[in-house]
């Protein structure tokens, strides 16, 4: 199959960026999304031409390192699929196809569809730690959870910090990311010990990167490749108005 590609290029962050065309022929359907951006890589390196930078690492959805807009859509026209999960099927041969990166205030351009998204990282670590013993691992009946329980904290933990929520929110909020970190650990025996610490330093960091708040269109639970529940945001509001109140007490 033939496609016509426009790719954001920009050298960095403080540089301006533009579309520029590109056209690849003879491609198999059968090739991730990824494999075809190697594929044009390798026709312009060939060509004397800068590659195309981009975000990837462990091709599986996994890892949530890869992300860009393909035709205005986090992740591309799939659901609950990630980008280095697309393949080139889900496009019509001849199709022209808009490929640029995350864009919100928090995620500034590094270069080309590469973006730096640090501030999750700076959001995970001011949640600080859970008061555990270190040692061997206790054995899985050792502290009671209940089942329907343990599934919510586990799909909470599923978020792959992708940056895909923010990227489709109209106002650049990370609330869902945010919400995810919190809920998994405040659902379990194990970090219910500093759960008033961790939610309000996790919501301070989240407003200090310059994140949008959260206006409740769930955009961000649509573009999710993992399907990550808005529901996750109620409770971390939820927890947050309980540390305020336990606090002022």
């Amino acid at each position: 199959m033939d496609l016509h590609l426009k790719i954001w290029r920009q050298k960095n962050r403080n540089s301006e960026g533009k579309l520029v065309n590109y056209d690849l022929k003879a491609l198999n359907p059968h090739m991730s999304f990824l494999e075809m951006l190697d594929t044009l890589n390798e026709k312009l390196i060939l060509e004397g031409e800068e590659p195309v930078e981009f975000d990837h690492d462990c091709r599986e959805g996994i890892c949530g390192q890869c992300g860009v807009m393909i035709n205005g859509l986090a992740h591309g026209p799939l659901e609950h699929t990630t980008t280095c999960q697309l393949h080139l099927r889900s496009f019509k041969d001849g199709e022209t196809i808009v490929i640029e990166p995350f864009r919100a205030e928090a995620f500034p351009i590094k270069k080309d569809l590469k973006v730096d998204r640090s501030a999750f990282d700076r959001i995970i670590s001011s949640g600080g730690f859970v008061s555990v013993n270190t040692g061997q691992a206790p054995d899985a009946t050792a502290i009671a959870v209940a089942h329907q329980t343990a599934e919510e904290a586990f799909d909470s933990a599923a978020c792959i910090g992708c940056g895909a929520c923010v990227a489709t929110c109209k106002n650049g909020s990370a609330a869902l990311f945010t919400s995810a970190k919190i809920s998994h650990l405040v659902l379990l025996p194990q970090g219910k010990e500093e759960r008033s610490t961790r939610v309000l330093n996790m919501v301070k960091q989240m407003d200090s990167e310059h994140f949008g708040h959260c206006s409740n269109t769930e955009a961000c639970e649509v573009e999710c490749p993992q399907g990550i529940s808005v529901l996750n945001i109620a409770r971390m509001n939820f927890e947050y108005s309980r540390a305020l109140f336990f606090r002022k007490k």
